[in-house]
């Protein structure tokens, strides 16, 4: 393959979690990723910081995708359903397609104590970054904290529980039923995550 050919980013994040799955996250190198994809080291690194931001790259932009669409909330949404209402908008355009690779980046993450403590790192930037979201929205503390970090727990958890099932339902529906989980437990009553119009 030509060095220039077009999507180095995506070819060496195949090849990258093509080895993870083969060899494992700690015996692949970046060197071998580099080759795997038809690439040089050098070209590996204009994209990523190192071997580990492969499988983290996309957190970025799922934190603006998130936060632009708490801002964009209607004004009646409560914190948690602004929230809930994102990351239903994101499973649907982000995720739905990407069911298998996200099931091979949990493993691998799984797989190692390093990369679960970075995963935490994103997970707690992400709830930061929805409870500032919140906070321009007028929700004051410790509303806007609790409803974010409520909001990245019930993703995680249904997330997992997505990418450990091999059919239905959706990621949507996953974090619906982990949303009903949470008024169950907290005696909640009322919809709090309202159907994507």
């Amino acid at each position: 393959m030509a060095r220039w050919a077009p999507d180095a980013q995506g070819r060496l994040q195949i090849a990258a979690m093509e080895l993870y799955g083969e060899h494992g996250y700690e015996a692949t190198t970046v060197a071998e990723i580099a080759e795997r994809a038809g690439l040089t080291e050098r070209t590996f690194f204009r994209y990523f910081e190192d071997k580990r931001e492969v499988l983290f790259s996309g957190g970025a932009a799922l934190q603006e995708y998130l936060v632009a669409h708490v801002d964009a909330a209607p004004p009646s949404a409560s914190p948690l359903e602004a929230i809930v209402d994102a990351l239903c908008s994101a499973s649907d355009d982000i995720f739905e397609d990407r069911r298998d690779g996200a099931r091979l980046r949990q493993a691998v993450i799984a797989a190692n104590s390093e990369l679960q403590e970075r995963e935490l790192i994103k997970l707690a930037a992400l709830a930061s970054a929805l409870a500032d979201a919140l906070r321009r929205r007028g929700v004051g503390d410790p509303a806007a904290s609790i409803a974010a970090e409520a909001g990245v727990a019930i993703f995680r958890i249904a997330f997992d529980d997505w990418v450990r099932d091999t059919v239905d339902p959706t990621l949507a529906g996953r974090i619906r039923d982990s949303v009903d989980e949470l008024r169950r437990v907290t005696g909640e009553r009322g919809p709090v995550a309202r159907s994507r119009a």
